[in-house]
């Protein structure tokens, strides 16, 4: 495993995470604490849940630095709010770069742990997927998760990439380049070509009447 290259990954989908928390809690009016809160949890919820489940101290309690990158993440909000307040798909841009990048780091834990990879690409969905989970529950809107939107299936192709990447015989750093490449190629086809899973809904009329 390339150490260095894992914590560049860390630092950026770390950073692009907090921007995505921090510019929704901007648009909800949100003060600098507030904001703060919201881009740490988007951060750090995901990856403090997989390490809940794998029994060990959650990452964010071993080293300091995540909460400086969330306060870097603020800054940047702070400074070019013009910009990033205003553009819908910055949110959609800093996602789904902190979704790919932490889905690579959540799987390599798990595998490192001497976990299956089947139970790897579950936790690098859960490190991906639920840091959002806990930001749309904190400025009261529905996770996205949960929604139409492409999200969690992207997180599983993903997974899948790495593994047939590790089966062809692929180094490490190239499963987890494909495993991030899928994500964020899935994610922006289901925007442009609008693909969805379907939905589960009552469609029983009210006979009532």
């Amino acid at each position: 495993m390339d150490i260095s290259f894992l914590l560049i990954v860390e630092i950026i989908g770390t950073l692009a995470f907090a921007i995505s928390g921090i510019r929704l809690a901007a648009v909800k009016k949100f003060d600098w604490f507030g904001a703060y809160i919201v881009g740490l949890v988007t951060a750090i919820g995901g990856g403090t849940i997989r390490d809940l489940f794998l029994s060990t101290t959650p990452f964010w309690m071993l080293n300091y630095w995540y909460l400086v990158v969330t306060a870097v993440a603020l800054v940047l909000v702070i400074m070019f709010k013009r910009y990033l307040v205003r553009l819908d798909h910055t949110v959609f841009i800093f996602d789904t770069i902190g979704l790919a990048l932490f889905v690579v780091i959540g799987m390599q834990k798990s595998l490192d742990f001497g976990f299956p990879i089947w139970v790897a690409i579950i936790m690098g969905t859960i490190t991906g997927a639920f840091g959002g989970v806990l930001r749309d529950i904190l400025i009261n809107e529905e996770p996205l998760i949960f929604r139409k939107e492409v999200y969690a299936t992207a997180c599983l192709a993903g997974g899948i990439s790495y593994w047939l990447i590790h089966k062809l015989g692929g180094s490490v750093v190239l499963q987890q380049v494909s495993c991030a490449a899928i994500i964020i190629i899935v994610r922006i086809l289901s925007v442009i070509y609008n693909w969805s899973l379907p939905v589960l809904g009552n469609d029983n009329k009210d006979n009532s009447k």
